[in-house]
C-alpha cells in the first residue's frame, strides 16, 4: 500500500469518526478540518501536517482566537441584515461617511 492509499484510508476513517462535527479534507501536505457549527466557541478550523496532532486537535480543539461567532453564521447575518429577496440582503446599518 502506498502513501496515497494510506492517506485515503485515513481520511475515510476520520470522516467516519468525526464527520458529524467536522468537514475533513486532505491536501498533499496538510490535514484540514472545518467545524460544521459556525457558532462554536472552539477553533473553527484545524490544520496540521501530522495526522496524530490533527486527531488530538479534533478531540480537543483549541479555543477560538477571535470573534465569538463567524461572520458567515446564520445568527450573525440575521442580526445584521434583512432579506431583500432570494439570496439578497440589505444592511440594517446606515452607510458610514
Amino acid at each position: 500500500m502506498n502513501a496515497r492509499d494510506i492517506d485515503t484510508a485515513l481520511l475515510a476513517m476520520l470522516k467516519a469518526r468525526y464527520g458529524a462535527r467536522w468537514n475533513i479534507r486532505r491536501t498533499e501536505n496538510l490535514w484540514i478540518a472545518t467545524a460544521d457549527d459556525p457558532d462554536t466557541d472552539r477553533a473553527p478550523t484545524v490544520v496540521q501536517p501530522d495526522v496524530e496532532a490533527f486527531v488530538r486537535e479534533l478531540e480537543e480543539p483549541p479555543a477560538r482566537a477571535c470573534r465569538p461567532s463567524s461572520l458567515l453564521s446564520s445568527s450573525w447575518v440575521a442580526a445584521h441584515f434583512d432579506q431583500a429577496g432570494d439570496g439578497a440582503y440589505i444592511s440594517r446599518e446606515s452607510p458610514r461617511t
